[in-house]
């Protein structure tokens, strides 16, 4: 007599396996290293997440937010953040139709699938403000009327940390609308040989045109319902409520992460176990995004800061307190 099998997964993706190591694949043709950033970019999108990529020039940032964009066979604007830009330069204007005698609504960049902004700090208040309905809401609305963005919407927002100058601080409202913050590194010293090797191969610039799309916008949908059927058990559901319980008492912290980071850390976690071919989720899964969600959503004391303290090293001390689910 056949026995069942201990686990059957109640999910099938393996499509999305195969999908995913193909989108890999055509990034690495150009980009050297810099995995983790790649996987929390490919885990934001099948969470219909926001994403802030931090970290000095030319470490491939926007190289790579562009070449996941060239992945996916969808449309892809790119804005330029600078100071003297105005909200409708983002977001659109009405203009006035001398034919019709009737205004009409002229789209901005923001109309896109997959929007990659540039140096975000580097625009006023009044712009960054642009970006917070659609952002959360997935739509615009100019002059009463509201225009719904078309599905998927991801934002890939890039700042450089050390300068300063002409630049205006993101305030905690719209850092709390990206799902994670990815603050990205130099390449070790393997990788950057590999990189420099590959250019003296080519001896060419890069040439994105290399990168073909492997997700359309209907396997895209597709994947992020599968993510969301993931199973997560109670228990767990609870040690991510803990967690972020934790930011609103602590003695490090002035200010704790929201119910928003809850979720945004339940679906990252559940984005990464469909991406390990899992349609369950463990306590690894959790760790995993704990620090990219809440990094950004969270404020130290001002003694802590003047201490050298930084944000991920409280996010740690935090999740090592806190008991693991068996």
């Amino acid at each position: 007599m056949e026995t069942e099998p201990f686990f059957q997964s109640r999910v099938d993706f393996g499509h999305l396996s195969d999908a995913l190591e193909q989108l890999r694949t055509e990034v690495g043709k150009i980009v050297v290293g810099q995995q983790e950033m790649l996987e929390l970019i490919i885990a934001a999108l099948l969470s219909d997440g926001h994403v802030l990529l931090e970290g000095v020039p030319g470490i491939a940032k926007t190289l790579t937010a562009k070449l996941v964009a060239r992945t996916l066979a969808v449309d892809f604007s790119r804005i330029q953040f600078t100071p003297d830009l105005m909200p409708s330069d983002i977001v659109g204007t009405s203009i006035f139709n001398t034919k019709s005698s009737e205004f009409e609504f002229k789209r901005g960049p923001v109309f896109s699938n997959v929007v990659l902004i540039d140096e975000i700090n580097r625009a006023p208040a009044k712009t960054q403000a642009a970006l917070f309905e659609v952002m959360e809401e997935r739509q615009v609305t100019v002059d009463g009327t509201t225009y719904p963005m078309t599905q998927p919407f991801v934002v890939l927002a890039t700042q450089n940390p050390i300068d300063q100058e002409g630049t205006y601080r993101l305030p905690e409202a719209q850092l709390d609308r990206f799902m994670f913050k990815i603050e990205v590194s130099y390449p070790s010293l393997d990788e950057e040989t590999r990189i420099l090797m590959q250019a003296h191969a080519r001896r060419e610039a890069n040439d994105p045109t290399v990168v073909q799309p492997v997700l359309s916008a209907e396997a895209v949908a597709t994947y992020r319902a599968r993510v969301r059927a993931v199973h997560c058990d109670d228990p767990l559901l609870r040690y991510i409520a803990q967690i972020v319980e934790a930011t609103r008492n602590n003695s490090a912290l002035y200010l704790g992460a929201s119910p928003r980071a809850s979720l945004a850390i339940m679906i990252g976690a559940k984005a990464f176990a469909a991406m390990a071919g899992r349609d369950f989720v463990t306590p690894d899964d959790i760790r995993r995004v704990v620090t990219p969600v809440l990094q950004h959503r969270i404020l130290l004391t001002p003694e802590r800061e003047m201490e050298g303290v930084a944000p991920k090293d409280v996010i740690k001390q935090i999740v090592e307190k806190i008991e693991v689910p068996r």
